[in-house]
């Protein structure tokens, strides 16, 4: 039985609720020393796939929170980590950054309303 701390027949809740958790997870929940080391040459006390891992993982847990389905919390820690990457290598800019995980929240909540 899946638990949502988010009804999941109020998409529009939840889309609020994954972007506020967006929020959370890249600005309180991401320190200084993560939102730097986490990218490739970078990293200084830990190896830069570990503070992404992490910062990837954070936003899975709280996808998988809000939604009650551990396995979409999988699919936002993978696509996290490679627009993450992507930012570090390519060097995209901060809302472009955030344009595609808010693209990813809506194609979660579609996917949630469509199965």
């Amino acid at each position: 039985m899946q638990t949502a701390l988010v009804p999941v027949d109020q998409p529009l809740n939840l889309l609020i609720m994954l972007i506020l958790g967006h929020f959370l997870g890249d600005f309180p929940l991401q320190g200084d020393k993560m939102a730097v080391e986490k990218c490739p040459g970078k990293d200084v006390t830990l190896n830069w796939r570990w503070w992404l891992s992490a910062h990837a993982g954070t936003h899975g847990f709280i996808v998988a929170l809000l939604t009650g389905i551990p396995v979409l919390g999988l699919a936002e820690m993978l696509v996290h980590f490679l627009i993450d990457f992507g930012k570090c290598r390519l060097g995209y800019k901060l809302i472009v950054d955030q344009a595609l995980h808010w693209a990813c929240k809506i194609i979660w909540v579609c996917v949630i309303v469509i199965r």
